[in-house]
């Protein structure tokens, strides 16, 4: 039986991170208003962080269960494609957020609508990322568990991008309207059509030089772990 109790459990892992995260995301306002902006930072890390550290355990350990529909490791050509994937993925995923003190609440927590760095390339880069990550590792793993755990994530992504549209603009009207307007989802499409422009030197950011720093370091874990 290829079908292993596995493949239900990562499914029902991602679907209850994503009630939890998207929901508490939805009850931001309210939550601010009851504990503060602070405190409910804090709780929201709190409560989501070691569900998504219990989300990348279980993958890690179950990643090659159920039906390996391929196994294209030994060739040269697909390891550099899934290195270069897997960087790109990274560029996308973690300089979204550039106010790390934020993050840990050291810093009052705020939202911020902005079009400057990767947000001129994509409006929701995670989104981005998250993608080209799962296609990835599933061509470099090639398993039905990590199929499912790859077409999982890409649903709750999707539908996140539209939760997130939907309370931004709900909150910010027409602000966030003209910021949706001169960005895309579609990466560069934006800059395609002329709406946006690329500033270079946007990406100088510390943010950028200590993804870059991740990714060199991710380098060196995955020899170990592959």
């Amino acid at each position: 039986m290829w079908l292993t109790a596995s493949h239900f459990i990562i499914l029902g892992l991602l679907l209850v991170f994503g009630i939890v995260h998207s929901g508490l995301a939805a009850l931001r306002s309210w939550g601010e208003a009851k504990i503060g902006v602070r405190l409910y930072r804090i709780f929201f890390v709190l409560v989501n962080l070691p569900l998504a550290i219990i989300l990348v355990v279980y993958f890690f350990y179950h990643r090659y269960d159920g039906l390996i529909l391929w196994q294209f490791q030994e060739f040269l050509a697909v390891k550099i494609i899934v290195w270069l994937l897997s960087a790109i993925s990274f560029l996308f995923l973690y300089p979204s957020t550039f106010n790390l003190l934020e993050i840990a609440a050291i810093s009052k927590p705020k939202v911020h609508l902005h079009e400057t760095g990767i947000l001129r390339i994509c409006r929701h880069p995670q989104m981005i990322g998250q993608i080209i990550w799962c296609i990835a590792h599933t061509l470099w793993i090639g398993s039905s568990f990590t199929i499912i755990t790859s077409l999982s994530l890409i649903a709750y992504h999707l539908f996140a991008i539209w939760h997130g549209d939907y309370r931004l603009e709900k909150l910010y009207g027409e602000q966030f309207i003209c910021i949706k307007q001169k960005t895309s989802i579609i990466p560069f499409l934006a800059v395609l059509d002329g709406r946006q422009s690329l500033v270079l030197n946007e990406f100088s950011r510390p943010a950028y030089i200590g993804v870059c720093g991740f990714i060199i370091l991710i380098w060196f874990c995955h020899l170990q772990l592959l």
